[in-house]
């Protein structure tokens, strides 16, 4: 019996290998998300986090099988993933710095994936809902926003499409503590919406707490998986991920 019960996860990769020329990044890389599930891939830096969501999203031409929503593809493109619900948030927020917090949304969200304006503007109220701040800061120009406002606008600016996956590379990097208990609530909200979440993170603590089933990366090759409340007591995880500074991100993901 798969990890996950017995319904076919919303997304499985099999065997996902990428290189960069004659560098191996990613070998043999296997990992599923189940439908309204929170999954974690937790590792050091340079472990091939990124390269894993960027393969699955299309951005990184690769080996293996990913299947999604009962299609199946080797190597996808990138529009294919988005057309079929699959959201990304890259590190680096990627937003439209000059332009309006509305308009980011509106631009960002439909880039892809055109909609009708009255699609749109009830998906932009959903946001508003969801992220207040927001609202409040609509017409702002993005570049203005503090760092934990970038990174809510980038996250409802994913949402828009009502994606049915969304994966989130780093969301917590560089945000005050406030700021990421701020964003591991929205994670959770998300999830009681039916979201379902592959989430990459360095706080450790706080990702095994949000997530239902983690995977540790270390190397390119995934070297642990199980539910997430089990490996947050492992004793290899607790040495190699929680122990460090573990007081301080104790802190941060309460």
């Amino acid at each position: 019996m798969s990890p996950h019960g017995h319904q076919a996860p919303l997304l499985e990769v099999r065997d996902l290998c990428v290189s960069y020329g004659k560098i191996q990044a990613l070998t043999d890389a296997s990992l599923r998300v189940g439908d309204g599930q929170i999954v974690t891939v937790i590792g050091p830096n340079g472990a091939g986090k990124t390269t894993l969501l960027s393969a699955i999203m299309g951005v990184l031409p690769s080996r293996g099988r990913i299947a999604f929503a009962g299609a199946e593809a080797s190597s996808p493109t990138i529009k294919s993933m988005i057309g079929r619900g699959v959201s990304l948030v890259p590190e680096s927020r990627a937003l439209f710095g000059s332009m309006s917090v509305e308009d980011n949304l509106r631009l960002g969200g439909f880039r892809f994936h055109p909609r009708p304006r009255r699609a749109q503007d009830a998906a932009l109220e959903e946001m508003y809902a969801l992220f207040p701040r927001l609202k409040e800061r609509r017409a702002q120009v993005a570049a203005t926003l503090s760092g934990g406002e970038r990174q809510m606008l980038a996250l409802a600016r994913a949402l828009m499409t009502r994606p049915k996956l969304l994966m989130l590379d780093e969301p917590s990097l560089g945000l005050a503590p406030l700021i990421v208990r701020e964003v591991f609530r929205i994670i959770a909200d998300l999830r009681r919406q039916g979201v379902s979440i592959l989430l990459i993170e360095q706080n450790a603590r706080a990702a095994l707490r949000v997530a239902d089933y983690a995977y540790v990366l270390e190397l390119g090759k995934i070297v642990m998986e199980g539910p997430a409340a089990e490996l947050a007591n492992d004793p290899r995880v607790v040495a190699a991920y929680l122990g460090i500074a573990g007081k301080h991100q104790e802190m941060l993901a309460t």
